[in-house]
């Protein structure tokens, strides 16, 4: 099983699909990492020899930033947002959409799901 920036790529998965796994990369910085590398986008993450799979990584690490290092910088950066006061960080802190999105219908996945409870029977007494 080939194991690059601390994630175990599906072992019958093809590398290009495979090194998508990996949080940072998705499919056409796949195509470059494997470009550069020289392998071939067809093989199988568990035909890799050694060789290969020490090349992807060395290019992976030197090139670009991924897994731990890319989410601590992007929660810094959204910090930094709600530590100055900036519209964008307060939505962040309030958890509502940030780019604009109206929030009056949809915005489910940031506001979470409510119970409505307007038109609630009452029980009638005999």
């Amino acid at each position: 099983m080939a194991r690059i920036a601390g994630v175990d790529l599906p072992r019958d998965k093809r590398v290009e699909i495979g090194l998508t796994y990996i949080y940072g990369i998705g499919l056409s910085r796949s195509q470059k990492i494997l470009q550069d590398t020289g392998v071939s986008p067809d093989t199988r993450v568990k035909d890799l020899s050694d060789a290969e799979v020490a090349a992807l990584r060395a290019a992976i690490e030197e090139g670009y930033q991924v897994e731990g290092d890319l989410r601590r910088w992007e929660a810094m950066n959204i910090k930094r947002l709600m530590d100055i006061g900036t519209y964008r960080g307060r939505r962040h802190r309030m958890g509502l959409p940030v780019r604009g999105q109206r929030t009056r219908t949809n915005a489910r996945t940031r506001r979470g799901t409510r119970r409505t409870v307007a038109g609630k029977k009452k029980a009638t007494k005999k």
